[in-house]
């Protein structure tokens, strides 16, 4: 039930250019990186920890600029020693690793080119290795990939989550009138099968892998996440009507009986129900649950309770106010982590007394993707403080659940070390109506409070994403190179944002964009109320929902000297008709656009074209379903209309991220051209223009 949400470093010479040439640029200073160097730069994500609790396994990125493509390599720690090396081949990406239980194997899913016969290009297809060496086995050929998989207690067969084979009745309609699809009718529904592993010879060897067995089946629904009893015996898994987006609500929970399919429902409430895991002792299952509340894009996720054969479910987490993230059930307890404001924590939640109780892990305020060991006393996660690069972590817990002195496994905050960064801090102000609103503010290394400064807000997406103080390189918007220009970036986290509790999420419903906007705008002017922000040059960029606030911005006021508009929403009713979320807008407005065009007509920018005067770059993915590109279109041609100066960029064949390299590259120079020329004054080339860089001996 995830809400909407909308995202190897080579050191190349400090002096070569970000941007083509375009005339006398505004100078960035050579310790800034390039844009090219921050898109090389990697990620570390996804740790899991073994059993045992002495290894870890996580994910780490790398941009592939021959392949156009950012890819996922695995890679192994040793928790007690902090060495790692990279456990996968570099072939296309590898990622979802999953221990089996007695610590023997690594399972992951792989997009790589396979050695099974029919083995279907750029799906994801099961692997396994053993950890102590060895090659990856493929043990699936699924015809459309693997969704997820899940190893049983015993460690000798794996569950999978995967559509099955063409229908032959599909395959005849293709054969005689061609391809087509109808609409809310061609489902492919998603199943649980079976796959038992691999026997090994003495040598080591392993036999070719068994075809998986189906384990649930039929048309009545399509399969999300799913567990393994304790004993074995059962998986319990979630479900939805079918695989459409726009069904998430109708996700229920229900447990299959591994040794005859035999499938029963166990929750059927009136919002989505999902995530299951089973208590210890194998007599419960928890999981998270909207609690039958209609509008649950924006309301609480909790986590519940239900007997394993049955009953009435039991709310535990009625007294947390934001979404828990279910983890693990262990003998202390039912572990989750959640966000508070900017921070970011593991909990445990006693499910008798439903006491919840943070955990901390020293010197990460933000910590998240927790791993937990078999006995719950060794902890592996994702962690990062203020002006931090996040980094994986792994830490014993005490029986008294506190965390000891985390071991640092990996460094990739030393892509940073050649660079200077902005200084990121958290501010806070009042909004028009009295809200409080935070956000953080990017300073220059040697900013000084006498001085003036070009302000540039950066509009983060969802409306339930959130920004924090960390470090993460720059994608889209080069912000390190404009603060290096010597600008101040705001990054808000306005009303709806995630962190602040369902009240917070509450207050853009029925008031999107006007809220939203009077949230940044209070946001700037308690910057220049500070004294040391330039009123006269101000920019607005952001994608998605911080793409549809921009539009606002650019329709709204003439404060700003220009706009970006990625992904951006112009008019809700263009958006409801077209999106493939349909659910979001009645949830946030209330209404459809026939039941109530008036709420429709004040929320969308397009309704204020007539104020429009701010020059606005819009961007957008020519395939894009989240937000379609209608959007876009329809401000371009109003904005034309109205004689302000705008230019439109379409990415085609992409969807709502754009999330190749080079057309990243694209986007974010674009953008830097943009602002460079509208806030610094820098000449506006018509064009990018390739750099061409030296053949390769």
């Amino acid at each position: 039930m995830n809400r909407l949400a909308l995202v190897s470093f080579a050191l190349l010479a400090l002096s070569v250019a970000a941007v083509a040439d375009a005339g006398a640029q505004t100078p960035v200073p050579t310790r800034t990186p390039t844009i090219d160097q921050s898109l090389e730069m990697h990620h570390v994500a996804s740790p899991r920890i073994s059993p045992d609790g002495k290894h870890v396994v996580y994910e780490q990125t790398r941009t592939d600029w021959d392949a156009n493509a950012f890819e996922t390599d695995l890679w192994l720690a040793d928790t007690a020693t902090g060495e790692s090396h990279r456990l996968t081949a570099m072939a296309n990406s590898s990622n979802n690793a999953a221990w089996s239980p007695d610590g023997r194997w690594i399972a992951f899913l792989s997009n790589r080119p396979g050695p099974l016969p029919s083995s279907p290009k750029e799906k994801n297809q099961l692997y396994v290795m053993p950890l102590d060496g060895g090659e990856a086995q493929q043990l699936t050929k699924m015809e459309d990939g693997v969704e997820g998989f899940e190893w049983s207690p015993d460690s000798k067969r794996i569950a999978i989550a995967a559509t099955g084979p063409e229908p032959k009745a599909m395959k005849d309609r293709k054969d005689y009138f061609g391809e087509y699809h109808v609409f809310h009718a061609d489902y492919e529904m998603a199943h649980l099968w079976l796959l038992e592993l691999p026997k090994t010879d003495a040598a080591g060897r392993t036999a070719a892998p068994a075809e998986p067995k189906l384990l649930t089946q039929g048309e009545t629904f399509s399969v999300g996440y799913f567990r393994f009893s304790p004993d074995g015996s059962r998986i319990a898994f979630s479900a939805q009507r079918d695989p459409d987006l726009i069904s998430g609500f109708s996700a229920d929970i229900y447990t299959v009986a591994v040794a005859d399919g035999a499938v029963k429902k166990l929750v059927e409430t009136a919002g989505p129900d999902v995530n299951p895991h089973w208590s210890p002792d194998g007599s419960q299952i928890a999981y998270v649950t909207s609690n039958g509340s209609k509008f649950f894009f924006y309301a609480d996720q909790r986590i519940a309770v239900v007997d394993s054969n049955g009953g009435t479910p039991r709310v535990l987490t009625q007294g947390f106010d934001e979404d828990a993230d279910l983890l693990d059930w262990g003998p202390d307890g039912i572990y989750f982590s959640a966000l508070q404001k900017m921070a970011s924590s593991l909990f445990v939640l006693n499910p008798k007394t439903e006491a919840v109780r943070k955990i901390e892990m020293p010197g990460s305020e933000i910590a998240m993707q927790f791993s937990l060991s078999k006995d719950f006393r060794h902890v592996a996660y994702q962690g990062a403080g203020a002006n931090q690069f996040p980094e994986i972590y792994a830490s014993e817990l005490a029986s008294n659940l506190a965390a000891a002195a985390p071991v640092k496994l990996t460094h990739a905050g030393e892509q940073l070390s050649g660079f200077d960064t902005a200084k990121r801090e958290v501010v806070q102000w009042k909004s028009g109506d009295g809200a409080m609103i935070e956000g953080v503010l990017y300073k220059p290394a040697d900013f000084s409070p006498s001085k003036k400064y070009p302000l540039l807000v950066v509009i983060h997406g969802g409306p339930t994403g959130i920004d924090m103080p960390m470090i993460n390189p720059d994608r889209y918007y080069p912000m390190e190179r404009f603060v290096a220009k010597g600008a101040l970036i705001l990054r808000p986290n306005y009303r709806g944002s995630a962190g602040y509790g369902e009240k917070f999420r509450s207050l853009n419903v029925r008031n999107l964009g006007v809220g939203d906007y009077a949230d940044v705008i209070s946001g700037v002017d308690y910057l220049i109320a500070q004294g040391f922000v330039d009123k006269d040059r101000v920019g607005s960029m952001g994608w998605s929902e911080g793409g549809y606030i921009s539009a606002f911005i650019t329709t709204s006021s003439d404060r700003f000297k220009a706009v970006s508009v990625g992904a951006g929403i112009s008019d809700w009713m263009t958006y409801y008709a077209n999106t493939d979320i349909t659910p979001f807008t009645p949830q946030y407005l209330k209404a459809t656009p026939w039941d109530d065009p008036e709420i429709y007509r004040k929320t969308s920018p397009i309704s204020y074209i007539a104020k429009a005067k701010t020059p606005t770059l819009i961007q957008h993915g020519g395939s894009d379903r989240r937000v379609p590109v209608a959007n876009s279109f329809e401000l371009r041609q109003a904005l034309e209309d109205h004689g302000v100066p705008v230019k439109m960029v379409v990415y085609d064949g992409f969807g709502h991220p754009i999330n190749k390299p080079k057309q990243q590259r694209a986007v974010m120079e674009e953008n830097e051209y943009w602002f460079d020329h509208y806030i610094w004054g820098d000449p506006l080339p018509t064009a990018l223009t390739p750099v061409v860089k030296p053949a390769k001996p």
